[in-house]
């Protein structure tokens, strides 16, 4: 069993191929089990350190609204058939998921680009705390407008505040 979960750490195996070399016959493998077991305990032990632990619910808590809200926000600019993939042919819907993730890859850099902006504000380096800094997520959408006209000058750079452009 170490050695299986050593190859998945290591990632020398994948998990589903050390699943697959288990399940082959109807009979369950004893290290199959063991595995099971070890599974079960130790989501028992995160379980009760959940339920104990209030500082962890809030961040796990915080964790899943920054999820949502990013699902919200490809739910916008994936907005074709309420988001939904509208084809069946396996070569569109490729295209789709490929668009949606370049989307998502400008909206994080433009974000991050402007958290880079706020932080190297001095004020605001000194006023953030350890626990702002590790809040701090691209992952934010409120700036944009759905619905909105965006005109794309692909001969000037985008201008932050200060007036640094995006390459710098």
């Amino acid at each position: 069993m170490i050695k299986y979960a050593t190859a998945i750490r290591s990632g020398t195996a994948s998990t589903e191929a050390i699943l697959r070399r288990f399940t082959r016959a109807n009979a369950i493998h004893p290290t199959y089990q063991a595995m099971i077991e070890v599974g079960r305990a130790q989501r028992t032990i995160f379980v009760a350190r959940y339920l104990r632990d209030r500082d962890l619910q809030r961040e796990i808590n915080e964790g899943l609204n920054v999820v949502e809200s990013w699902n919200r926000a490809n739910s916008v600019i994936f907005f074709g058939k309420g988001g939904d993939i509208a084809t069946n042919r396996r070569d569109e819907q490729e295209l789709s998921v490929l668009c949606l993730r370049v989307l998502q890859a400008a909206l994080v850099y433009v974000n991050t680009l402007m958290v880079q902006e706020v932080l190297a504000d001095d004020e605001w380096a000194t006023a953030l705390t350890d626990a702002d800094r590790r809040g701090l997520t691209p992952l934010f959408w409120a700036h944009v407008a759905p619905h909105g006209e965006v005109k794309l000058d692909m001969n000037s750079r985008l201008q932050l505040s200060r007036g640094v452009t995006a390459a710098s």
